[in-house]
This record gives C-alpha cells, sequence and structure tokens, in this order.
C-alpha cells in the first residue's frame, strides 16, 4: 500500500502542491507502483490525484490492463465535514493556497474502473463492491 501521506514523508519530502509539485508526486507513486506490478506484485495506491493527464501518464506506466481506477467520489462539502487535520478550513482562510476543490480543481476521471459513493454507501459497501469489482474481473478468488 501506498499512502499519500507517508509517500510524502519519504519519497516525495520537499515537494510542496503546486501543479508541478503534485503531478511529481503522483509520478513517483506510479513509478514505484509500476514497479511493483512488473514484479508481480499487486499495489494500492491511496493519493489525491486531481489531474487527469497525470492519472493517464501513470496507467500507461503501470499498463492499461494492470491498472485499475477507483474513483472515490465525495461531495466537498462531505470532504470538509470528514477533514480530520483541519486542511480545508486553512484552504477557505486561505493559509493553505492551491488546495484541491477549493482554489486548485480535481478532474473528474473520464472512465474509472469503479465509481465509489461514500455520501451515499458506508465503507463496508464500499470495499464490497471493490471486491465485487475484482471476483468479476478473476482478480480475486472467492
Amino acid at each position: 500500500m501506498l499512502d499519500g501521506d507517508v509517500v510524502r514523508t519519504h519519497l516525495s519530502k520537499g515537494l510542496g502542491f503546486s501543479k508541478e509539485d503534485r503531478d511529481t508526486n503522483i509520478r513517483r507513486i506510479g513509478f514505484v507502483a509500476a514497479e511493483i506490478v512488473r514484479h508481480d506484485g499487486i499495489v494500492i495506491c491511496a493519493a489525491v490525484s486531481p489531474y487527469k493527464a497525470t492519472r493517464y501518464e501513470v496507467r500507461q506506466m503501470v499498463g492499461k490492463e494492470k491498472f485499475l481506477e477507483v474513483f472515490v467520489n465525495t461531495p466537498l462539502w462531505l470532504c470538509e465535514q470528514r477533514d480530520p487535520k483541519g486542511l480545508y478550513a486553512k484552504a477557505r482562510r486561505q493559509e493553505l493556497i492551491g488546495f484541491t476543490g477549493i482554489d486548485d480543481p480535481y478532474e473528474l476521471p473520464e472512465n474509472p474502473e469503479i465509481i465509489l459513493d461514500t455520501a451515499a454507501n458506508s465503507q463496508d459497501v464500499n470495499a464490497n463492491l471493490i471486491l465485487q469489482y475484482l471476483r468479476e474481473k478473476g482478480l480475486l478468488i472467492k
């Protein structure tokens, strides 16, 4: 599992949140993921990836047939409500500039393999949707 916060602490330390730095961060995650997959591993990347072009680039890096995009569809109001670090509040006060969803865009995926609705579904329901997809595609046995 490549967690976005952990990657930023270790692999992408020193990068900010400009578009260029965000793209570099996602490319680094994609590179590590591609290496894991190339060696027959499975990796889950949990990172905010706001730009379509960079997500497409990482899909190519990993391999189209091995890349599964899960769009965790959460309305902005709910992101703000669930914000454990207070980052949305800081962005609203303009203490953070270039924050995804506030003053920087999130470009919706065009064709994600899975869409999870976190406003309507519980974590268990969404987890089961992923498992169901993996079973249907023969990527998970039972």
